[in-house]
């Protein structure tokens, strides 16, 4: 299971974490000179697990994950302009509809870890498409096991941050880049602080994933209402997926690889299955909306809003139509899955 441990703020830990920035530097810089995508998120998250599972349990860095979702939940939200956002609710129709499959898609899951024995709500928790703290803080309601759903999520991120850039990647042709958004300092200085506390009152309004999404939704309707188009600078997005990486790495060590192997086995094959089957999904559902299929089924991908949505970016893709799918799901999940849950236990 997760180092339960990664994000504390206890005092006496905090000379603990110094390792975890070098060796995720280090790592994040090792990925760029070999030119692998999201070099500095994928590189940092393996130099520290490689380091956890050498036994040096180095801790997250106080605040560090906080800070990295925010640059890069800044970075996506001035992806949206009036032009963009247009596109969007033109194709909003089909967005609800990915959605939707992709939640029908934990069935898979849910069925593979009941046959194999796993009670019921901590197969229905360990399956849905949310955030691992709120599917945890949801399951503890129903019995469930929370230390088995925390392994889940966060064995389907890994797989999805490791799979998923390189697959899109090196599987799709070359797209020439667009040209680089103007950065503009004096709106960056607004907007940046303001993103900080729209973060906070999300996080204290109990919403989900706030330094993410908080910061997200202030930029995107900034961008849309001023018209900014506008970007972060290059450095700056890097930064934040170091400390996003670093962050990430902190939640794997031997400990987590040993315990219930066969468990993390099953929901590695499941998540795979669940992966090539929205990858058809979603090429069904452009060919047949007449949309960009390689977004959409980019967007429907089973994974965090924050990692999927950098590979967008990475690949030119429509990040707008990634973010609107992710973070749509995301609310859905939170509202609707205990509710079902629930009806699934008055009908079984």
């Amino acid at each position: 299971m997760p180092d339960s441990t990664a994000t504390s703020f206890n005092p006496k830990h905090l000379r603990n974490w110094w390792l975890t920035p070098l060796v995720g530097a280090g790592g994040g810089y090792l990925a760029s000179l070999i030119g692998w995508p999201l070099p500095w998120i994928i590189g940092s998250l393996l130099a520290v697990i490689a380091l956890r599972c050498c036994g040096v349990l180095s801790r997250e860095m106080p605040g560090g994950r906080q800070v990295g979702q925010w640059l890069v939940a800044s970075g996506i939200g001035l992806h949206f302009t009036s032009e963009v956002l247009e596109q969007v609710l033109s194709n909003l129709a089909i967005i609800v509809v990915g959605v939707l499959a992709t939640l029908l898609l934990s069935v898979i899951g849910i069925i593979g870890l009941r046959r194999s024995g796993v009670d019921r709500a901590t197969a229905f928790f360990a399956s849905m498409p949310g955030g691992a703290s709120e599917m945890v803080n949801l399951s503890l309601r129903h019995g469930a096991q929370p230390a088995r759903i925390a392994a889940a999520h966060s064995m389907r991120l890994l797989l999805v941050v490791l799979l998923i850039p390189a697959l899109f990647t090196w599987g799709l042709p070359a797209m020439e880049p667009p040209p680089a958004a103007t950065v503009n300092w004096i709106w960056l200085a607004i907007l940046l602080p303001a993103g900080a506390l729209v973060a906070v009152l999300w996080r204290k309004s109990g919403q989900p994933n706030p330094w993410m999404l908080g910061p997200l939704t202030l930029c995107a309707a900034a961008s849309v209402t001023f018209d900014l188009h506008i970007g972060m600078p290059s450095d700056l997005g890097q930064f934040g997926q170091w400390l996003i990486g670093c962050a990430l790495g902190c939640h794997f060590d031997r400990a987590f690889f040993r315990s219930a192997p066969a468990f993390l086995a099953r929901v590695l094959l499941l998540t795979l299955l669940a992966m090539v089957c929205t990858a058809l999904l979603g090429t069904l559902l452009g060919w047949f909306a007449g949309i960009e299929a390689v977004s959409l089924m980019l967007g429907m991908m089973p994974g965090g809003i924050t990692e999927l949505c950098l590979t967008a970016e990475a690949l030119h893709l429509s990040v707008a139509l990634v973010t609107a799918l992710q973070a749509l799901r995301l609310f859905m999940v939170m509202f609707l899955a205990e509710p079902l849950f629930r009806l699934w236990q008055r009908h079984a």
